[in-house]
């Protein structure tokens, strides 16, 4: 991948550049999608190969298809991924799945890296990939957990919204600029509805089989024995078209039923409904 930039793209770049450290080695907690993937190409620009490390959670709410981009697009940066085993289901408070469950995933994982990973690698500072527009949504708890482990947020700092963060990852190059948001598998999950192993593979699965039906997107809502189809409304046609192959595919994953949401693919659909009514009562 070329990493050198010009005109707009460039001064993009030169925003985000600030707010990287001076001296040392960066590690950026990394999961492929578009945000981190565009912190680590400018991370590997401004200070070169050998300062930077990818750091890749990897836990049952990580989809496999996920995985594997990741690691294809930092090889594409050039950059190491280490690969750092997290436990958040181990916590009875993730588990529990209350509208502050990206918190603990969050926690879990700064705590691991900043228990070992720093001092292995030595890691001068640790960053991650919030942008602007997350910074001033009201459903992502992962934030404060970056905050109180004192990790850097670049892009946020930059004031790059998610715009401008794929109109920088188009100037990379990086395959993943226009590629749709990908929260954890947890996300499927109502709250208060514990976060199992089990459900998560179910999820995995029938997206998985969703995708292969020829759709660009989907979220399964894990609804106990119903799956909840979320695709983009552009393509809810080729839902019905294709109805007996996604039905049969879903089924095998392990619902008993299978339904289809006429709105589309919803960010935020079970956190920030609860956040909101928690802002309104306070």
């Amino acid at each position: 991948m070329d990493l050198d930039l010009s005109g707009p793209a460039a001064a993009l770049a030169d925003r985000v550049r600030a707010h990287l450290p001076a001296a040392g080695r960066l590690g950026v907690a990394y999961s492929g999608g578009v945000d981190s993937a565009t912190l680590l190409a400018v991370a590997v620009r401004t200070l070169g190969a050998g300062r930077v490390v990818a750091l890749l959670g990897v836990s049952p709410s990580l989809a496999a298809t996920e995985r594997a981009v990741a690691h294809r697009v930092a090889q594409d940066i050039g950059v190491r991924v280490v690969e750092i085993a997290t436990h958040e289901g181990d916590n009875p408070a993730y588990v529990a799945n209350g509208p502050d469950r990206c918190f603990h995933c969050k926690d879990e994982l700064f705590t691991r890296i900043d228990g070992s990973v720093v001092s292995e690698l030595g890691l001068a500072a640790v960053a991650y990939g919030e942008n602007a527009d997350d910074a001033v949504r009201p459903d992502r708890p992962g934030a404060r957990a970056a905050t109180e482990h004192r990790v850097l947020r670049p892009l946020a700092d930059a004031g790059l919204g998610k715009a401008e963060v794929r109109e920088l990852a188009r100037a990379f190059g990086l395959e993943v600029a226009d590629k749709p948001a990908a929260p954890c598998l947890a996300s499927r999950i109502p709250h208060r509805s514990e976060v199992t192993p089990e459900k998560l593979a179910q999820v995995e699965r029938a997206e998985a089989a969703v995708r292969a039906a020829g759709l660009s997107d989907c979220r399964v809502r894990h609804h106990g024995e119903v799956a909840r189809v979320e695709v983009p409304v552009d393509e809810l046609s080729l839902v019905i078209e294709r109805r007996e192959e996604i039905l049969s595919a879903v089924r095998a994953a392990g619902f008993r039923f299978v339904a289809l949401d006429l709105a589309g693919i919803q960010s935020g659909a079970f956190t920030l409904p609860l956040v909101q009514l928690g802002e309104r009562r306070g």
